[in-house]
């Protein structure tokens, strides 16, 4: 099958440090490769992939120097991929809502992976607009506010099993990895580990939206002993953050579409404590991977509870369940529905 994936341009495919959507894209179009599909993927010029790669803006837009103009660079890349169209049984889009006005008049079979929360004010009025247009989604969870939409299924996250090696030890700390704003609840979690009288090392991303609330919320429980700060993480250095984490802590206080980094911790062998929001109950195995908890109490008892688990288990649940290739055939088999679908209605 000719595939285009086409990817949005915050960061390169994959992100040099965070960003979920583009790792995802990154892992996905490299295992469609794999599996023998002829595929291109539209992204940014500093991109890296087994795939055909389409240039479409020099640099991922949030480490890019000097900064670009995201609606630019946003036209660029649709642009490109309208004119390859033509090119492709199938066009597979990560940019949100932006290309639908455009891929519905090309009159190539797409469909779009939804990577954010979908419970936003004018969202079901933009979408009623497109009403033929497919979507997958992440979680079941995730499509509850938009029931209505055409849904094709939904794909759960995969990531290649070799990316992340577990590690089988104990744990010496508990690891919170993400972006440091109030609803990745990185106050609770510090809240936690000085409950628990375990060292938290907190591995994040801080954006420029949120450097006030760092500031007042967060740096005055920051000692740099028991509470320490490491910065952001590439791949390379995040095997070994949570591969020696007794724990993730993921007390998320949103309606998570996924929730990535609790399956690269699983990867890594490494349990899980997730607070009962989104996507959580669907991602961690209770009392396998992991524990979902509704609040503090039940985290305090969770982590008690880490002994229990045996983390071969916790890698083996990631590989029997949150692979890439997995990831890979579920949309090929969602591909090929829409295709032949399409295919059926042309007249004869």
């Amino acid at each position: 099958m000719r595939i285009a994936q086409v990817a949005p341009l915050a960061e390169s495919v994959p992100p040099k440090l965070y960003g979920g959507t583009e790792r995802v894209v990154a892992w996905l179009t490299d295992e469609l490769v794999g599996l023998g599909h002829d595929v291109t993927l539209f992204a940014s010029g500093d991109s890296e992939t087994k795939a055909k790669l389409v240039p479409a803006w020099p640099r991922g837009l949030r480490l890019g120097r000097p900064r670009s103009d995201p609606a630019a660079a946003c036209a660029a890349l649709l642009e490109s991929m309208a004119r390859r169209a033509r090119d492709f049984d199938l066009i597979h889009c990560h940019t949100d809502w932006l290309h639908l006005p455009l891929c519905s008049r090309l009159r190539v079979p797409f469909v779009t992976t939804v990577h954010g929360r979908l419970d936003l004010p004018g969202l079901p009025e933009a979408l009623r607009l497109f009403p033929e247009a497919p979507f997958i989604s992440i979680s079941d969870s995730q499509r509850e506010p938009l029931a209505d939409v055409r849904w094709l299924g939904t794909v759960y996250h995969g990531l290649p099993p070799g990316s992340l090696q577990p590690r089988f030890g104990p744990g010496a700390y508990l690891a919170f990895l993400g972006r440091l704003a109030p609803d990745k609840g990185p106050e609770t979690a510090i809240r936690l580990a000085r409950s628990a009288g375990m060292p938290l090392r907190i591995a994040a991303k801080l954006p420029r939206s949120e450097r006030r609330y760092f500031k007042e919320r967060l740096e005055p429980l920051i000692d740099g002993e028991q509470i320490q700060v490491i910065g952001e993480v590439n791949d390379h250095a995040k095997e070994g953050f949570l591969g020696n984490a007794a724990a993730l802590l993921f007390p998320i206080d949103w309606p998570e579409p996924f929730g990535l980094v609790m399956i690269e911790a699983m990867a890594c062998g490494t349990p899980v404590i997730a607070f009962r929001r989104g996507s959580v109950p669907e991602i961690v195995d209770e009392g396998v991977t992991g524990f979902v908890v509704d609040d503090d109490a039940e985290a305090l008892r969770a982590i008690k509870r880490l002994p229990e688990l045996d983390r071969t288990q916790v890698r083996e649940c990631f590989e029997s369940r949150f692979s890439a290739r997995r990831m890979a055939s579920e949309y090929v088999r969602c591909y090929e529905r829409l295709v032949g679908a399409v295919a059926e209605s042309i007249p004869a």
